[in-house]
């Protein structure tokens, strides 16, 4: 499957962004699915989550009550939305899709990559 990242951008702290990750080539529905980021010089860090069965979601500690992570299977589109940023949000946001079932939240776990899409929040 093929995933391509959209949407982000600059924002100022205490704004909004939606993020979107169009899949192709395989059953979106299928595939669990998740958001990292990597800041410069930092590891790639999970985000959020979701699996394809049962609609499970899971968050990272640090986004909690900020970033909502959902996917229309009919559009074959993952999103991930953003209120709140703080400049410590900034990042190149990647979307990947994983084989397994349930929550994957470990690099290694998903299988597709995206190319990333750059997030810069302004102080």
């Amino acid at each position: 499957v093929k995933v391509v990242e959209s949407g982000g951008g600059l924002v100022q702290a205490g704004g909004s962004l939606r993020l979107s990750c169009a899949a192709s080539g395989r059953t979106f529905s299928r595939y669990a699915m998740g958001w990292f980021r990597q800041a410069p010089g930092k590891e790639r860090e999970f985000v959020a989550a979701n699996s394809w069965i049962g609609g499970d979601t899971y968050n990272t500690d640090s986004v909690k009550g900020r970033f909502t992570i959902s996917r229309d299977n009919a559009l074959d589109t993952l999103y991930l939305q953003m209120n709140s940023l703080k400049p410590e949000d900034t990042a190149v946001y990647y979307c990947a899709a994983s084989k397994r079932v349930g929550i994957a939240t470990i690099p290694i776990e998903y299988d597709y990559w995206g190319q990333g899409t750059q997030v810069t929040v302004s102080s």
